[in-house]
């Protein structure tokens, strides 16, 4: 019976079965390969930074080809005045323009494109946080479901033994037929638990690979994740309440924009080329012009106030949920804290109880090969020992699931 008691106390930890392993690191790499919604962040980033490069190519010198051709015939005095159409015109030139613009025009305008850029590169860790945080609970429970399923095989594997031992005393009399149906009924219900432990194993395990976008249907070792928790940073200075202050910086911003949209602005312009009207010396129509081009805003029906309101109001919202978010974080964090240290309590104290239930089985085990114990009593200690043993894995299980709750929160 020494190895039974030594298969207590370490049957939790699992034992190899399987030809290969994979880790939690593994899943979460995959799942971070295969993600559509993070290359599409990606995506969007390097796009990101073309529209940097637009911007500036927008306010540098732009040359166009331009041509305008008319014909305008006066036929028997009917047709358009020639004074205003000079019966036609003729031209083909190259125009080039530049809109001058301060630096601090400029810069606002790349900030606009910068800070786009800074709310989708956060929205994509917050992306990458949100996946790991899906995979991590689906793998604890796949594990979870592995560690149930190799408990449950080995619990039946040892009572087949027993079955062996307990059906060899019963024909000699030292059991009674009752006694030892009492006994097979249990083993029965034990292979009736493995059944259903591995059934669920194949299915939570299959639901990894799925969400991992991985296509296989091999089953492998999955290790004990080993979850641990880092220093969790304060609300304001989590990846989460980072995007309020882009968002508070994209107001400042947008008011900026405003400001200048209704600043004078002045182009410069030059062309070369031919323009003719086609009535004289049509040959020697060609040359180059160049000039300035002011707008200055006087009146627009009070838009830009409005414009300016729409922003207030946006950073009203925005403070709003940032101020719901800080307390939710802090209730959150409190929250799970508590439950780590209620489950880690109780994981302590089933710890115990399986270290006595243990004992008792272990005890009956022994007095099972001599006879001396009734099989009711070893069946009941059996089914307490399994209780706790599941019991423990529920909580352990549960133990993980927090931690991944709360490693939620934490930076990268």
């Amino acid at each position: 019976m020494k190895k039974f008691f030594l298969f207590l106390l370490l049957s939790f930890t699992s034992v190899r079965s399987f030809s290969q392993e994979h880790s939690l690191d593994f899943y979460l790499g995959q799942a971070k390969d295969n993600s559509p919604l993070l290359k599409d962040y990606q995506n969007q980033i390097q796009s990101g930074r073309l529209d940097s490069q637009l911007v500036r190519a927008s306010f540098k010198v732009q040359v166009n080809g331009i041509s305008n051709d008319l014909y305008a015939p006066v036929i028997k005095g009917y047709g358009y005045d020639n004074v205003i159409t000079n019966g036609g015109q003729l031209s083909a030139q190259v125009q080039a323009t530049k809109t001058l613009v301060s630096k601090s025009n400029l810069a606002a305008q790349l900030e606009t494109v910068g800070l786009d850029n800074k709310s989708i590169g956060n929205s994509a860790v917050i992306a990458e946080r949100d996946l790991k945080k899906s995979i991590t609970a689906q793998y604890i429970v796949a594990y979870g479901d592995m560690v149930a399923m190799k408990f449950e095989r080995e619990t039946l594997d040892l009572l087949k033994r027993e079955d062996a031992i307990l059906k060899a005393l019963t024909q000699t009399n030292v059991y009674r037929q009752t006694d030892y149906l009492t006994f097979y009924v249990t083993l029965q219900q034990q292979q009736l638990l493995f059944r259903q432990s591995e059934v669920q194993f194949k299915n939570d395990y299959a639901s990894l690979n799925y969400l991992c976008g991985i296509q296989d249907t091999a089953v492998v070792d999955l290790p004990d994740p080993a979850l641990k928790i880092s220093a969790l940073p304060d609300a304001y200075s989590s990846m989460f309440y980072r995007q309020y202050t882009i968002d508070s910086l994209k107001n400042i911003n947008q008011r900026s924009v405003i400001a200048y949209g209704y600043k004078p602005k002045l182009s410069v312009f030059a062309d070369a080329g031919y323009l003719s009207s086609m009535t004289y010396q049509m040959e020697k129509n060609f040359g180059t012009s160049a000039g300035l081009s002011l707008n200055v805003p006087i009146y627009d029906g009070r838009q830009r106030k409005l414009k300016y309101s729409k922003i207030d109001i946006a950073e009203r919202t925005r403070a709003a949920y940032r101020d719901f978010f800080v307390r939710q974080y802090n209730q959150q964090i409190a929250q799970l804290t508590q439950q780590l240290h209620s489950t880690e309590a109780l994981v302590e104290e089933i710890k115990g109880q399986i270290s006595y239930s243990s004992s008792l089985v272990d005890v009956n085990m022994k007095l099972l090969e001599t006879g001396n114990v009734h099989i009711t009593d070893l069946v009941l200690a059996l089914n307490t020992y399994l209780n706790a043993r599941n019991l423990l894995n529920q909580n352990y299980l549960t133990l993980l699931q927090i931690i991944n709750q709360i490693d939620y929160w934490e930076n990268f």
